[in-house]
């Protein structure tokens, strides 16, 4: 039977994969590489691997096929975890949170392979970028979740108030995820640089869509902060507001990539770095939200009393949620 630590390794190896795989997908697209592999799910027809084509360099076959190899890695991750929290007969959200892997890594390997069939429209371009960051959010729950014992009850440590307002923080980050995907679909980064056949792009001026993207990103940041105060208000718990920093800091750090991408031409390297960083982003999010709501075991619920138990009640904290 898998031990803890060992699932706990699980699933970081998870978190890191479905990060890894949008990182190296944004190393294709600078690359223009995307066609590199002009079939799907063979890279030539007759073969699942590169081979010598007058029509395709052999550094963007090897870009988009490194790419699709670190696919296998998400797979096998995602099987291993299945199997870790099966074995070791962990509860029901664990083992749903891990089946999520497996489940979604298929829909991406068909999201992928129609971006390649289409020929890289850039709006399936931005579904399989704004998927990945999805799986990174649920990776992160999961790890959570995996971390926690079983015989556990889930307490809010956070007013509702405030928890509503992390979620609405997190919707307004996904309204920055998608403007940014927008941004990069009318951007110069198309993921192939073919002359005869050019890939079509988001007809809109893209200083118009950065702009857009900026004033969503200062309205992310605004929420962000707002929190913070809510947090500090009622005393929340240090790991809480820990998470809710590092937030912040990579908030500021992701707009001065943003910034510097905009004065200094859209280069290759800053457009990979701010998709880890748009990954970092999320995950951090995602820690920020569960932290809210964790899972005490039950002697440990139980014991709370005294002035602890009041604090709780005075501040609307310590609420049981069910399960």
């Amino acid at each position: 039977m898998p031990s803890r630590r060992a699932q706990i390794g699980v699933a970081i190896a998870v978190l890191i994969t479905q990060a890894g795989i949008a990182v190296t997908g944004s190393v294709v697209r600078v690359t223009a590489s995307g066609l590199g592999c002009p079939t799907w799910p063979q890279c030539f027809p007759g073969s699942f691997t590169p081979a010598p084509h007058t029509n395709v360099a052999g550094f963007h076959q090897a870009v988009e096929f490194g790419n699709r190899l670190l696919t296998f890695a998400v797979v096998a991750t995602a099987a291993l975890i299945v199997i870790a929290v099966t074995r070791a007969r962990r509860r029901r959200e664990v083992k749903v949170y891990a089946w999520l892997m497996p489940l979604s890594t298929v829909a991406q390997a068909v999201i992928g392979g129609l971006t390649v069939l289409t020929g890289l429209l850039w709006w399936t371009v931005a579904i399989h970028l704004l998927v990945s960051m999805a799986m990174v959010w649920l990776s992160v729950l999961l790890l959570e979740k995996v971390r926690e014992p079983d015989d556990t009850e889930a307490i809010a440590v956070v007013p509702q108030p405030l928890r509503a307002l992390t979620v609405l923080s997190a919707a307004v980050l996904g309204l920055l995820l998608v403007a940014g995907t927008m941004v990069t679909g009318a951007g110069p980064h198309a993921g192939d640089a073919s002359i005869e056949k050019p890939v079509p792009r988001l007809e809109i001026a893209i200083t118009s869509l950065v702009h857009f993207h900026a004033e969503v990103m200062v309205a992310y940041l605004a929420l962000i902060v707002a929190l913070g105060f809510g947090l500090a208000a009622v005393g929340a718990p240090a790991r809480v507001r820990n998470r809710l920093y590092v937030v912040v800091a990579l908030i500021v750090v992701q707009a001065g990539i943003g910034f510097t991408q905009y004065v200094t031409g859209i280069p290759e390297a800053l457009v990979v770095a701010h998709v880890a960083g748009a990954g970092a982003c999320v995950a951090a999010t995602a820690a920020l939200w569960v932290s809210m709501r964790p899972r005490l075991r039950v002697e440990e619920v139980a014991a709370a009393s005294g002035s602890d138990q009041t604090r709780l009640e005075r501040t609307g904290l310590g609420e049981v949620v069910e399960n």
